[in-house]
């Protein structure tokens, strides 16, 4: 099968088109015909030379840890799923690819409603704020404020607190205002004021603060929030123990990409794509990531 991976970690020209052997389903997993996967700051650490935890060493090297495609293989055991289902997964590499294998229930149906390019970004792309803002405790009558609020993870963010009954400020470049009041949250403007801007709006502070930014903004939460507890960063790890705040925990499951998958077919949550690219341009698609800037997801396309 054709992979886009790297023989040695590097910049994004190492990733190039590869011939390796397709895997095969072994008992309680799934192979699935990739369509489309997802491209983010994780799989740029990876192709860099970072080990996700529990993955082999080795190379060559495969990123890619959310994906989107059909059925193609029951192992024994596996239960839930059957050949020619439509599904979104996550993985931790080797989404690349035309092929991959994972356990059954790192899946989730695929709504039909949702098209390929945007379920090729979902699964990561909810997991983690589904995550943070579960264990933040956000809920109805909370403010919650979100720090890089038109990115991906930060769009979603704002939609499910606004599904779960919280109001929500969301800074960003005022380019993006308009687009965040189109999905439900209350824009402010990055830079120097914004405490005072975020308290003019809620003169007692937020409850809750998502933190997709760090440096100045993550300096900004920690006077607006009064328990630290209840400030997640997504960015700013290395200072994330000092200031005692936290950091997302790895609680990732089908589950919970498959209630966003629901509330998206309900017309309830969308997702952005700024970009496609094909297989080919992995290299392109990294550096589109590494920008930092647009809003949505970057996404390869990788088979029909």
């Amino acid at each position: 099968m054709r992979v886009a991976g790297f023989e040695e970690p590097g910049g994004p020209d190492v990733l190039q088109i590869l011939d390796v052997p397709a895997p095969e389903a072994g008992p309680g997993q799934v192979r699935v015909r990739v369509r489309t996967a997802g491209v983010q700051p994780f799989d740029l650490a990876v192709r860099e030379g970072w080990s996700p935890p529990g993955t082999p060493e080795g190379f060559p090297r495969v990123p890619g840890n959310e994906f989107a495609g059909v059925v193609d293989q029951v192992g024994d055991g596996a239960a839930g799923v059957q050949a020619g289902d439509e599904v979104l997964g996550n993985c931790r590499l080797n989404a690349y690819a035309e092929y991959v294998v994972v356990p059954a229930e790192a899946l989730a149906a695929k709504p039909a409603s949702m098209p390929w390019d945007v379920a090729g970004g979902f699964p990561a792309a909810v997991m983690t704020p589904h995550i943070a803002l579960e264990e933040m405790g956000v809920g109805p009558g909370g403010t919650l404020l979100v720090h890089a609020a038109a990115g991906a993870v930060g769009t979603v963010a704002v939609q499910l607190a606004r599904i779960a009954g919280a109001t929500v400020i969301g800074t960003a470049s005022e380019r993006n205002h308009d687009y965040l009041r189109s999905i439900g949250a209350i824009p402010v403007a990055y830079g120097d004021g914004l405490e005072e801007r975020v308290r003019a709006l809620a003169p007692d502070g937020a409850d809750a603060a998502l933190d997709g930014a760090g440096g100045h903004a993550l300096d900004v939460s920690l006077n607006l929030v009064k328990d630290r507890d209840r400030i997640i960063t997504l960015v700013d790890h290395g200072r994330a123990a000092g200031l005692g705040v936290r950091t997302t925990p790895d609680k990732r499951s089908a589950s919970r990409v498959a209630e966003a998958a629901r509330f998206y077919d309900e017309g309830r949550l969308r997702v952005h794509v700024r970009g496609v690219f094909p297989l080919g341009r992995a290299a392109d698609a990294h550096r589109e990531v590494a920008t930092g800037h647009g809003r949505g997801k970057v996404v390869l396309e990788v088979g029909e």
